[in-house]
């Protein structure tokens, strides 16, 4: 289980493999009073796209959303909106990440526990 804050701007890769059901908890400040958000995605490549060497990340299954919404997914990236005390959901991808090929993004000074 890796615990990532100050994820806001560029984010932070991923500092440990993530594969099987995995819960991500969101943890919010209690300075905040509105949404945050909340993104995985897959590093680009040398050219700043995603082509067919890049591993589809964010491909999997979503459940158990609780204090979360508005879930977009590619193959490559997700997102959802964070509630106003933070949330959780259950994430299983397809194919295991690799620790170092996406990044952790969030606004609102959130904290992620994967």
């Amino acid at each position: 289980m890796a615990t990532y804050s100050n994820i806001g701007g560029a984010g932070k890769l991923t500092t440990a493999n993530i594969s099987g059901a995995t819960t991500i908890t969101i943890t919010t400040p209690a300075s905040l009073t509105g949404s945050a958000y909340f993104t995985l995605e897959t590093v680009r490549n040398v050219v700043g796209v995603y082509d067919s060497l890049s591993p589809t990340n964010a491909v999997g299954t979503y459940a158990n959303l609780s204090g979360v919404s508005g879930l977009v997914t590619s193959s490559y990236i997700f997102s959802v909106v964070v509630e106003n005390g933070g949330g959780s959901f259950t994430f299983t991808p397809a194919a295991q990440i690799t620790a170092g090929t996406a990044y952790i993004r969030g606004t609102g000074g959130i904290s992620v526990q994967i």
